[in-house]
């Protein structure tokens, strides 16, 4: 039996991971089980009809990472048919956002995908197994978490008021919306994670849930097709490998864009020599964010090679040249490892929801395609099958005697708070717990002019740029979860306090 640390969204997440291993599942099966729970348990948050990473670092062997990212929809489909059935919409989530919602933001959906490629390739436990945690609390019912319950009171209505079933789980009988703590029964959810643990990934994409699915976003004039369901498959890619310190770092590689951002924000640090955040390293800090974001914005995010464009950015920071060059939703995560070495991190989305839960299954689909800050195409994202740009970089580490899981929910925020606690842990070596609730910073290029948002505590810098202090550490900075096994230390785990998160830790 392995002897598992875990660092995940929920303590009910966290439990489910324990309960896999006792039953016997190694690091793997044991992050499957806790993100699954996450994702079907954090409505508003996250949804299983999203986009999903793994990377697994297995002892003895070399790192992969699993993409089951989001797709172009619109297989069979004539010219005409396409890019229709969206909807845009304002809330003031985050200082104010505009996003497409409605079937026609519904992108294919890959994170069940991923999850079962990563359980067949490197998973020891039942399939079964993995999902009855899951299967169990939405059967049961399930407590509203704060950060559900903090978005969708921004969303609620506009979004997840889309669809009947959808409506009914988050609202009272007189209209208004359930609070925190409240209980969610989300109608024939369990039923559909039930087939899925019966008869696996293929009913989803193939069975009568795809059908449903299809469907229903054609029937809103979405792009989504049966063809583009079955036709699906997940992708083992190589990750892009970094050293840091004494660790070599395991991250998303491309076509994804969060591993090579997260890369070259490490790459234009890595020289630091500080013994703790003052304003020089703080300045150093902020230029290398402004330089990657602002490379993102020129010419990753329209790129036709992703891949060559990140390769750039790559070089750039190991030359120096990327600073000299520089001119003026929501996510979940589960990081696992256990005794044996092994390490798997799964970070999940589905954007801001597209608020669509096709009737009689209990899934909402995610609205990748509406999600203007990540696929600045929108509706006209690229050829059918395409894979959509994504920020999300779950990443394993290793050093002798040692393995890092590591991975952050936060959109735009998810590079910059994994480059802060990696400088934090492996450089300046903050205990994990410390290393992950130290203040943080984060430029925002979100908006009409760059600005500079962070948290109290910190020693800032005089900078060319407005400037936010929060009056405390607050979610929208992230919400890094780490687990570590050190063969003589033993197990660590923390889960970052600007979210509500769980642990398991067999050694505490």
């Amino acid at each position: 039996m392995s002897r598992v640390a875990v660092a995940t969204t929920s303590q009910l997440a966290a439990d489910a991971a324990q309960e896999v291993a006792d039953g016997g599942g190694n690091a793997v099966d044991c992050a499957l089980a806790a993100a699954l729970l996450t994702i079907n348990t954090e409505p508003g948050v996250c949804a299983l009809g999203g986009s999903a990473f793994v990377t697994i670092w297995s002892a003895g062997a070399d790192p992969v990472t699993i993409d089951g990212n989001v797709a172009v929809p619109g297989k069979g489909l004539a010219d005409g048919e396409k890019k229709r059935g969206a909807v845009e919409v304002s809330i003031a989530y985050g200082g104010g956002i505009t996003t497409l919602v409605g079937a026609g933001s519904v992108a294919v959906p890959g994170t069940l995908a991923a999850l079962e490629k990563a359980w067949r390739t490197h998973g020891r436990t039942a399939w079964r197994a993995i999902l009855e945690p899951t299967v169990r609390a939405c059967r049961n019912g399930f407590p509203l978490s704060g950060a559900c319950r903090y978005y969708l009171g921004y969303s609620g209505d506009v979004i997840f008021g889309r669809s009947e079933d959808g409506y009914r789980a988050l609202h009272r009988d007189d209209g208004s919306l359930i609070d925190a703590g409240d209980t969610v029964h989300i109608p024939q959810l369990a039923d559909s994670l039930q087939a899925i643990a019966d008869d696996g990934a293929r009913v989803f994409y193939e069975g009568e849930i795809a059908q449903a699915i299809a469907d229903h976003c054609r029937a809103g004039e979405g792009m989504l097709t049966l063809e583009d369901l079955t036709s699906y498959r997940a992708v083992t890619r190589a990750p892009l490998m970094t050293a840091i310190g004494d660790w070599r770092l395991a991250s998303n590689p491309p076509p994804a864009v969060g591993g090579s951002m997260l890369t070259a924000m490490l790459l234009a640090c890595a020289d630091l020599d500080i013994a703790r955040w003052d304003a020089a390293s703080l300045r150093r800090l902020i230029r290398s964010q402004r330089a990657c974001l602002d490379f993102r914005q020129r010419h990753l995010d329209l790129a036709d090679d992703v891949g060559a464009e990140a390769a750039k950015l790559v070089a750039m920071a190991h030359n120096g040249s990327l600073l000299t060059r520089w001119t003026s939703a929501s996510t979940v995560h589960t990081s696992v490892v256990d005794d044996s070495g092994n390490g798997c991190a799964v970070t999940a989305s589905s954007g801001y929801g597209s608020g669509e839960m096709p009737a009689g299954t209990g899934l909402w689909l995610n609205n990748c395609l509406g999600e203007i800050e990540l696929n600045r195409r929108g509706l006209d994202a690229g050829p059918s099958g395409e894979r959509l740009p994504s920020n999300m970089a779950p990443s394993v580490a290793r050093r002798e005697g040692a393995v890092l899981a590591v991975g952050s929910p936060g959109a735009d925020r998810i590079t910059t708070a994994l480059q802060q606690f990696l400088i934090n842990y492996t450089q300046l070596g903050l205990p994990l717990s410390e290393a992950i609730s130290h203040p943080r910073v984060h430029v925002d290029t979100s908006g009409e002019f760059a600005q500079l948002m962070a948290e109290p505590g910190l020693d800032l810098p005089e900078v060319d740029l407005p400037v936010t202090v929060f009056p405390q550490i607050i979610m929208y900075f992230g919400g890094v979860g780490a687990a570590v096994y050190d063969d003589r230390a033993g197990f660590d785990v923390a889960a970052d306090p600007r979210r509500e998160g769980g642990v398991f830790n067999p050694d505490a």
